[in-house]
């Protein structure tokens, strides 16, 4: 069973090109060059995207071999399958990294047991409940993520396969 997602490099310096595309073709088990342009949203960076297909648990082996680079914000998806539900994982400097598992048509799974404790902390400790929410549906990272995003518009993607 296979699945497919993109890959979005948002932000990443110059020198951490290379060793984006060495971990990406490790996850992906075949070579990749990434088409590499200038991020206006942060001078000195820049961006790339790829698109692939690989087994279900791609997105998270790729997520966590970029995990430990704390200049770079990239964000990985992936569909859902007959197997798995979709994922996506966000990631910026300030924030750290980010996980939601997804539906067919995109929109964000949460869990009942992280609605229960939302609940119970919110009740116990009088946490706020709207931000407690926010955070569960990735609103801080999207909300850094979006300028990054947007100058990322009209980029070229290009198709990886992963050889399984």
């Amino acid at each position: 069973m296979t699945t497919r997602g993109v890959l979005y490099i948002h932000s990443a310096p110059r020198a951490l090109c290379p060793h984006v595309e060495w971990a990406v073709a490790g996850v992906l088990g075949v070579r990749v060059s990434l088409d590499w342009i200038r991020q206006p949203a942060a001078p000195g960076h820049w961006r790339a995207e790829l698109s692939w297909q690989g087994e279900p648990g791609t997105a998270s082996k790729l997520a966590s071999a970029l995990r430990g680079w704390q200049l770079m914000r990239y964000e990985v998806t992936s569909e859902p399958c007959a197997t798995a539900e979709g994922e996506r994982y966000s990631s910026t400097p300030t924030l750290g990294i980010f996980h939601a598992v997804t539906g067919i048509h995109g929109d964000i799974l949460i869990p009942e047991d992280r609605l229960r404790a939302v609940l119970l902390r919110a009740r116990s400790e009088g946490a706020d409940l709207e931000a407690e929410i926010s955070r569960l549906l990735g609103k801080p990272w999207d909300d850094e993520l979006e300028p990054f995003r947007y100058a990322g518009e009209g980029a070229p993607v290009r198709w990886l396969h992963q050889v399984v």
